[in-house]
């Protein structure tokens, strides 16, 4: 059995997925083929071989023990064994169930039922390069979530699903609406220059993951990036590798982590038709608290004295009630030749904010055929997509209809604007914008925004693999696979004649991109496996090659220089100084030998050693392009090398070391010169980095996991310790050098942290079970060296407003700091002693960090028949996060919080004036003071601690048999996401941000109020 189950896991199945029981069978057939019986006797058995559902099952093995005698069923699950003699064990065995047997006795018929496996299906998993390995015998943290568990709740971009159901991975989605970036970082932050995000990786091969524009302080738009283009329906599994220990051989590219998205795959036997509609629904959970009772008295601030009663249902009516519909059908089937996988995937989603839509739509096409005696096999896969997306709503002050939505003046008649947000302009022949204050420089009509200014962001994508493998014997085999991953993109927004005139120019103004991301990648891989007596070998030698370009194409804005004729967007009515640019935003090629071997000794102590060397063509001129780094791990399965009571069912105890090199910034050694609007050159004033060296991350992984009671509770523990070098540092070039910057590698970047999975199963009957799953993470980060020649060197992520995050020496990634109240060495804040407003500090203080302290999701899922309950609750404890909106909100008057202190007749407050204390302050004085723009941070500082609802679904699976339907399973589920807050501090949702870069961090500034989605889908299997 074991020899067998070798055999399978390790010759010829590398690509499966375990989990699912897909299996080639025709693979099978390839250790069958031109085998001899040794045997005379003459007794023929036959039969039919069903799943736990009474389904045929084909592919399965039958074997006569000990010998090379067998077959496999067919397409209908029948067999015939010949050649048998009485006494023979004959052998049933498919991958993901329960190996069965039986002696043979001159029995005629035999039908087997196989039951499904749940223990083995968790000891198999896909690690990096699509390779399969046993669990146990990994070195490393590695975390799996089904592509059932992801789709309990539907999300178009299917990593927001992923927040709460693994350890150590932070996941914050952006406030920007559907089809927005998601930032995500595993086990902290590690490089200045770079985002410390994971590799993206489809089957084993990289994707592109690039995200576009992003919004600050100051406005923009969130342009997205490339996960929300992959059906989330076509994903099998998600591999979570943690940290560089488990990623080596991906070289630089997945020095944060690699998150492997494993896609479904052709089944043999009969063809599955499998349908799926959703239907869901989003609506505001958190918006600012606003008052509606004192007005502007003509002005622009509702700071009036006198109480009124004025329209409270402008703002609420603006936002709509938003709609997510997701329709997918597939078609998986095959023979013992051949196997494909079809599906398409269509989206389609209407925002909370008027006209923002969103549409997508997906193809894909998978298939493996088998030829030369089923010694090679042929894959493929095609993956396409369309997305558009229209109005996608920004953040920040400028051009964002929230800014003019919440701040206007309470006594004024919104609804006159919303209806004439453009009137006729007799001296100009046109529609211009209606609003009530002209020449501010962030106020807009929220309609002429919306209806004026339009937004059209397309992508289109394809995702090609191909891959042949040889299996030379039973113990070599060797693959050769392609990818090329191509995107176009195109972004534009048109400002017509009449916008806000700070922004754009009396004409309109036009910003246009149009690019393209390219990326070629192959490898060949070598593999070997055998057995030795109580040892075993698994080794893989391989070659990878990859060529990228990013952001290559052209680019325009006319920003306030008037366009010759108004509202006309195209190229030739640009004024001459306009340039049109051509861009690139990276370039590279990259190759490097890798190689790794696991040693395993009687299948309880485990060593594995991997390394890669790379050369990287962003190090050309520099003498570094080549870089090797090593790994170096071990496991021990403890419950296998000591007796252990019986109510331990599994111990082990694991180790690693890696080094692994950072992705190396593109055009840092030789920076050329540019051609202006004009003609002329702009020189590059950057000095060559001819010693560039990538950045080296050493880390130290230690770990145990433990399962008890038949595997009724279990828990997997990880201590981690990353350093990362050689930081890229930018410092002003010296006095005379002929350039004005020029860069170091320097610094030095510790994460430790803590990682903890607690699985129980508390419950488990025949009809009734009940699973729970706990998973928590810590992570310190640490600043231990910035740049040792200047110790008072700061990098700066973000500064305006009174908001900044920089690192230095001594400090961690999220520092925030921002001006505080001035206080005496009582405490006390002191006040103007002229007019009583209260004093800030002079320069900005620290306030905290913006990272939780730790992370806990907590998952359970309850069966019972045919019902199943699952709830995901999210917690994030500790940190830091800001509201620049409130600080606004405050400043003009428009606040909860100022109608309140009005009708109260001042704000509380412990203060001095001069030698005065002072316990109570106007409340204007207070508000417009501390408010509006750049005033005192310190009082919109919030602790980021929160506790929600963050997935609930209920499903119902129903009887096909006994309803007599002409369906395999059918399906019906209540589904809904972000539902509420168990617990809060701050007045938003700290875990939404306005920007997935390193940028404006924990910040809400006129974002996109946190929605909750809640709806129903049913899904058909025929």
């Amino acid at each position: 059995m074991k020899k067998i189950y070798f055999v399978l896991s390790h010759s010829h199945l590398k690509w499966l997925t375990i989990k699912k029981s897909v299996v080639i069978f025709g693979l099978i057939a390839l250790l069958l083929t031109g085998l001899t019986s040794v045997s005379s006797a003459q007794g023929v058995m036959r039969g039919t071989i069903t799943d736990d559902s009474n389904l045929p099952l084909p592919g399965v093995s039958v074997m006569v023990q000990n010998t090379t005698n067998g077959t496999i069923t067919d397409i209908d699950g029948n067999y015939v064994l010949s050649n048998l003699n009485t006494g023979d064990v004959v052998i049933f065995s498919f991958i993901g169930m329960i190996t069965q047997q039986i002696t043979y006795s001159g029995q005629s018929e035999v039908n087997i039922q196989m039951l499904t496996d749940t223990k083995s299906l968790d000891e198999v998993v896909v690690t990096a390069l699509g390779i399969q390995r046993d669990k146990k015998s990994l070195t490393y943290s590695s975390q799996q979530v089904t592509g059932e568990e992801l789709m309990k709740t539907k999300d178009v971009n299917f990593m927001n699903s992923l927040a709460g159901k693994t350890a150590g991975l932070d996941v914050k989605k952006s406030s920007s609406g559907a089809g927005g970036s998601t930032r995500t970082v595993l086990r902290g932050s590690k490089s200045i220059s770079g985002l410390s995000e994971p590799l993206y990786v489809i089957d084993g091969i990289p994707m592109i993951n690039r995200k576009g524009g992003q919004p600050g302080m100051w406005g923009g738009t969130d342009q997205g990036d490339g996960l929300s283009q992959i059906n989330p329906e076509d994903i099998e599994s998600i591999s979570i590798l943690k940290g560089s220990n488990a990623a080596v051989l991906y070289g630089s590219e997945g020095a944060n982590g690699v998150v492997i998205i494993n896609t479904k795959k052709g089944r043999t036997g009969q063809t599955v038709v499998s349908a799926s509609s959703s239907t869901v629904f989003e609506s505001i959970l958190l918006m600012p608290e606003l008052q509606f009772t004192y007005g502007a008295d003509g002005g622009q601030l509702s700071w009036s004295d006198t109480k009124g009663s004025y329209d409270d249902t402008f703002v609420d009516d603006f936002f709509e009630t938003g709609h997510n519909l997701i329709n997918t059908i597939s078609i998986s089937g095959g023979n013992a030749r051949t196997t494909a996988y079809f599906s398409y995937g269509n989206t389609s989603n209407k925002g909370i904010v008027p006209k923002n839509t969103y549409s997508k739509h997906n193809v894909t096409f998978k298939q493996a055929t088998k030829l030369f005696n089923d010694k090679v096999t042929v894959r493929s896969n095609v993956m396409i997509s369309s997305e558009s997306t229209k109005n996608r709503n920004p953040a920040g002050y400028y051009l964002n209809p929230l800014v003019g939505l919440y701040t206007f003046p309470r006594e004024r008649d919104f609804d006159s604007y919303k209806e004439n947000y453009e009137v006729f302009n007799v001296d100009r022949n046109m529609n211009l914008q209606n609003w009530f204050i002209q020449g501010d420089h962030f106020q807009s009509n929220p309609y002429w925004v919306i209806n004026k200014e339009p937004r059209e962001d397309l992508t289109k994508r394809l995702i090609a693999q191909a891959a042949i493998e040889w299996a030379i014997d039973k113990h070599w085999n060797i693959e050769v696979r392609g990818n090329v991953d191509y995107a176009d993109k195109i972004f534009e927004q048109k400002h017509y004649a009449g916008s806000n005139f700070v922004n754009c120019s009396q004409n309109g103004r036009w910003q246009y991109q149009n690019y393209n991301d390219f990326q070629l990648y192959t490898d060949a891989l070598l593999k070997y496996n055998n057995e030795f007596g109580d040892f075993r070998i698994d080794g893989v030698l391989g070659a990878v090659y990859s060529k990228t370009t990013l952001g290559k194409g052209v680019s325009v804005d006319n920003g306030t220089d008037a366009l010759f004729y108004p509202n006309e967007f195209y190229f030739q009515n640009l004024p001459t100084n306009v340039q049109v640019s051509s861009t690139l935003a990276d370039r590279r090629i990259k190759q490097g030998l890798l190689g790794t071997l696991t040693l395993g000794y009687k299948e309880m102590l485990f060593l594995d050693l991997a390394g890669r060397n790379e050369w990287a063509s962003t190090l050309i001129g520099t003498g570094n392009e080549s870089y090797f780094y090593p790994s170096v791990g071990i496991s021990a399965i403890i419950s296998e090398m000591l007796t252990m009571p019986t109510w331990v069912s599994y111990g082990k105890v694991r180790a690693s070391h890696t080094t692994v090199a950072n992705e190396v910034p593109w055009n840092r050694i030789h920076p050329q010169n540019t051609i202006t609007a004009s003609g002329g050159v702009s020189r590059n004033t950057q000095k060559p980095f001819t010693d560039l060296k990538p950045e080296m991350l050493k880390s130290l992984e230690l770990g145990t996991e433990w399962s008890f009671f038949d595997n009724r509770l279990s828990f997997d523990f990880t201590y981690y310790d990353i350093t990362s070098n050689d930081q890229f540092i930018e410092l002003p070039a010296p006095s005379g050098s002929g350039f004005t910057t020029y860069f170091i590698n320097a610094g030095e970047i510790v994460n430790k942290g803590y990682e903890v999975t607690l699985k129980a199963e508390p419950v488990r009957t025949e009809n009734l079970t009940w699973t729970t799953v706990f998973n928590f993470d810590s992570n310190k980060n640490e600043i231990v060296e910035f740049v040792a020649e200047y110790p008072d060197r700061t990098f700066s992520y973000g500064s305006s407003e009174g908001y900044e995050t920089y690192i230095k020496a001594g400090g961690s990634f999220g520092d925030l700091y921002g001006y505080k109240f001035k206080r005496n060495e009582a405490g006390q804040i002191m006040l103007n002693e002229t007019t009583g407003a209260p004093l800030r500090t002079a320069d900005r203080e620290y306030l905290g960090n913006l990272n939780p302290d730790w992370s806990l999701g907590w998952n359970n899922t309850v069966t019972y028949k045919n019902f199943a309950v699952s709830v995901l609750i999210n917690s994030r404890i500790g940190g830091k996060t800001v509201s620049q909106t409130e600080s606004i909100l405050d400043g003009y008057g428009v606040s909860k919080r100022t109608a309140y202190a009005r009708d109260l007749g001042y704000v509380p407050i412990d203060a001095i004036q001069g030698t005065t204390r002072v316990n109570k302050l106007d409340p204007k004085l207070y508000y417009t003071t501390i408010g509006d723009r750049n005033g005192t941070l310190e009082p919109y500082v919030y602790d980021r601690t929160n506790i929600k609802l963050a997935q609930l679904a209920i499903s119902y699976d129903f009887d096909v048999n006994a309803l007599n339907i002409p369906v395999k399973q059918a399906s019906i589920s209540l589904i809904g996401q972000n539902l509420l807050f168990l617990y809060k501090k701050a007045p938003f949702d700290p875990e939404l941000t306005m920007n997935t870069t390193n940028s404006s961090q924990s910040l809400d500034n006129f974002n996109l109020p946190s929605t909750r989605t809640y709806g129903f889908n049913v899904k058909f299997t025929f």
